[in-house]
Parts: structure tokens; sequence; C-alpha cells
């Protein structure tokens, strides 16, 4: 008999068998991240471009954008912090909230405002860390491009991981939240 891979198995033995044998691994799974490696760290064409202002280009699906307004989007974070990690982007190509104008400052603020609603209704969210890095020596990834962190926080979410190991795990994948999020969000 051969496993689903090609293995030789052993007579009796099944691959399911093996799935509940507890091992010495921890095992993290991050789907997410293969695009990351397949990509051999080669620059994509628009995409080395500021993402923030590629994206609104792209599908809601492909860019995981799951709300667009008048001054304003909000999207996925693409190496969230926890599952549900959110940004909210101007579409104007702007670095800093004081140059920002009151309608993207506006808008900003109520997308943050439902995103929120949206998230305690979806995902049950107990918390928020909510916040923006300006400039690269402030701790922003994409110093040129203006964008709000909309972080869901839990009682539990917090373990050894992130302590020790600075490893985050996030449960689901990207494009299952963004659905999520989009379909209730067309409710609001």
């Amino acid at each position: 008999m051969r496993d689903y891979d090609g293995t030789e198995l052993g007579e009796g033995e099944s691959a399911a068998s093996f799935a509940a044998v507890p091992d010495a691994f921890q095992r993290l799974w991050t789907p997410y991240r293969i695009a990351y490696i397949e990509s051999n760290h080669e620059k994509t064409p628009g995409l080395d471009d500021c993402p923030f202002c590629e994206a609104p280009k792209m599908s809601d699906e492909q860019a995981l954008i799951v709300a667009r307004g008048k001054h304003a989007y909000v999207l996925l974070n693409l190496f969230p912090y926890n599952s549900g990690h959110l940004l909210v982007c101007p579409y104007r190509h702007v670095a800093t909230y004081d140059i920002a104008t009151q309608e993207e400052i506006a808008e900003i603020g109520t997308l943050t405002q439902t995103a929120m609603r949206v998230l305690t209704e979806t995902a049950k969210v107990q918390g928020f860390n909510i916040g923006m890095n300006q400039g690269r020596i402030a701790g922003a990834g994409i110093a040129e491009h203006l964008h709000q962190h909309i972080v869901p926080r839990w009682a539990t979410d917090s373990n050894f991981f992130p302590i020790i190991a600075g490893t985050k795990a996030v449960p689901r994948l990207l494009g299952d939240v963004r659905e999520e999020i989009a379909r209730a969000w067309a409710t609001k």
C-alpha cells in the first residue's frame, strides 16, 4: 500500500494514523508565506512601487481589500500581527497625517469605526490596538504612504511564541478572513 505521496507503507499502516501521533516537533502553519518563499525575493513589476498605491488598481480579492471609500480604503495586512489585522489607507500617496486632507482624515476615522464594529461582530474581538507609525524611524514599514493599523485583540491571543520565539501564529488564511469581513462590511 502506498501513502498519498507514494511512500510505501507497512501492512496495516495508514497515513491518517500518523496525524494524531505526537512527536517532538511543534508546527506553525503559515500558508500565506509560500508566495514570499516562491518569489525567491525577486521584485514584482508594479508591486515594487508603493503597495498602497498599487492595491486599489487590483481586484478586492487579489489586493485583500475589504472596503473602498471615496478618499480611503481598508485592506488586510499581508503580514498580520493577529488574524483580521486591517490597514486603512488614503488613496492619495501622502506620507504623514499632518499633510492628509480633512476629507481623508474623516474617512479614515469613519472606516476605522466600521472596521471595529465588523471585527467585533465577525470575530468576537475583545479589544483593539489602533495606530500609525509615521516615518521609518518610528517603525513604519512603508513610510511613504500613510496607513493606520487596526489590530484585533483577544484575552488569549498572547502566548510564548511572540515573547520567546518572536513568532506569531495566525490561524486563518487571509483570503478567508477578507471574504468574511467584506461580506459583513456590506451590511453596515
